[in-house]
């Protein structure tokens, strides 16, 4: 039910083309009026051509904070708002924009379960060819994503935390939005990313937000300077919500740890979780739980929060928490123990440096667009169906050194001819240089 206070006066409804044209003209947007625009869109009063025409004036013109404040919060009310306020722990969620290899949800969510903090976190659409955080834990046989309202609260209280499908009950203004967006070439407009993360996010219940704003070419946002704007603007919203709010802007120009695929991904966060696995993810899982368990108060200082982070990984409470979740969303928590028993491929065959030198440059999109055609992906390609036996392992980072023939990762996959098509993305995906580059830093920027 909508939560909203009465009007103090009458408002008069515009026509659409009034607020097309306010809006392509620099103007800004009243209450009222976003008000009006999301119930139009909720009840299919205002025409796609128009709507469509609307989210192009947006991305254009952009928003001020206040509109996108507005914006968020009438998304978040147009459905239901859950009420977490019987449960006494700090409530905090993460949301990242996407990343190739970024399995640190998996991670961070039983890192701050084991710190004593509550995780409500539903999993939306990530950007194309991103691999879900929900496909990856259904390589866990008997793993359930979805969940309603009631059992997602009840989970909460009784395990502390859950990752479960985005429930359509919650944003459903979004939900018709960001269809919209996807067919007008409308994604990257900052506002309107900004009312979709937190309109949703914020309807969970969740009382803080750590968000992973990343940038390069394996993310939908290429440009640093506009990775800093978006989590500015997250940032700020948060706050103007009453919501405690910080976001780090990561770098997005290689994969992230070594494997990207379903499995392989899912046995790299078991490691991070008993204190192991990639220097890159562990330094991101360290700074990234740094903020959730200061946010959350559960850790005063900067040091303190580090030694509780680096605590739950070495200790195995934030092993257990991982597996309590599983076994409570029907799991078997025996794969989480015995890494082994996930599916392995029929085949692994190693992608030669061409020549001798450096690794200068990685795509990481190309990378994740090959993963995808050897069948890690849900689509229209693979009928829905998931391989999650497939995908690559091993992977050279930029500035290592490597000899012509020497493996710049490990292909795993079933089919040939899906691999013939994968091997010309990920040939492409390399560049090899005489000179070792500079590494660009994991972390860019704190915004808080």
């Amino acid at each position: 039910m909508r939560k909203r206070p009465i009007p103090t006066r009458r408002f008069i409804k515009p026509t659409f083309t009034f607020l097309i044209e306010k809006k392509r003209d620099g103007g800004e947007f009243t209450q009222e009026e976003i008000r009006y625009i999301i119930d139009s869109t909720l009840d299919g009063e205002m025409p796609q051509h128009q709507l469509a025409a609307l989210m192009m004036a947006i991305y254009f013109q952009g928003m001020s904070a206040q509109e996108t404040a507005i914006l968020t919060e009438e998304m978040m009310l147009s459905g239901e708002v859950i009420d977490l306020s019987h449960i006494s722990k700090p409530k905090i969620d993460r949301y990242s924009t996407g990343g190739v290899g970024d399995k640190t949800s998996l991670v961070l969510a039983s890192l701050a379960m084991a710190s004593g903090v509550v995780v409500p976190m539903m999993v939306g659409v990530e950007q194309e060819y991103v691999i879900n955080t929900l496909d990856k834990l259904c390589a866990i046989p008997g793993f359930r994503p979805q969940a309603t309202i009631p059992h997602f609260v009840d989970q909460l209280m009784r395990v502390g935390g859950a990752i479960v499908q985005q429930s359509e009950e919650l944003a459903p203004a979004d939900k018709k939005l960001y269809e919209l967006r996807k067919s007008t070439g409308t994604i990257p407009s900052l506002p309107l990313i900004t009312g979709s993360v937190l309109s949703k996010k914020l309807a969970e219940g969740a009382e803080g937000l750590v968000i992973d704003v990343k940038w390069g070419n394996g993310s939908f946002i290429k440009d640093l300077e506009q990775a800093k704007q978006l989590a500015r603007s997250m940032t700020r919203v948060g706050r103007s919500m009453k919501r405690r709010c910080v976001a780090l802007v990561t770098d997005m120009n290689q994969p992230l740890g070594d494997s990207v695929g379903t499995s392989l991904e899912v046995k790299e966060a078991i490691q991070l979780l008993k204190g192991e696995g990639p220097d890159d993810m562990k330094e991101l899982v360290i700074k990234l739980g740094m903020e959730i368990v200061r946010l959350a108060g559960v850790a005063g200082s900067t040091l303190s929060a580090k030694q509780t982070v680096q605590r739950h990984l070495s200790d195995g409470s934030a092993l257990e928490k991982f597996k309590g979740m599983i076994k409570a969303q029907g799991g078997d928590a025996t794969f989480i123990d015995h890494p082994e028993k996930f599916p392995t491929a029929k085949h692994i065959r190693k992608l030669p440096a061409p020549k001798r030198g450096y690794v200068h440059t990685i795509n990481a999109a190309m990378i994740a667009r090959g993963v995808y055609l050897l069948g890690a992906g849900k689509d229209a390609l693979h009928h829905g169906r998931i391989d999650h036996a497939v995908g690559v392992s091993e992977i050279k980072k930029v500035g290592t050194q490597v000899k012509q023939g020497e493996p710049l990762m490990m292909i795993h996959y079933n089919d040939e001819a899906k691999l013939e098509q994968a091997l010309e993305y990920f040939k492409s995906a390399y560049r090899l240089a005489p000179k070792r580059p500079v590494p660009p830093p994991l972390i860019v920027e704190r915004v808080a």
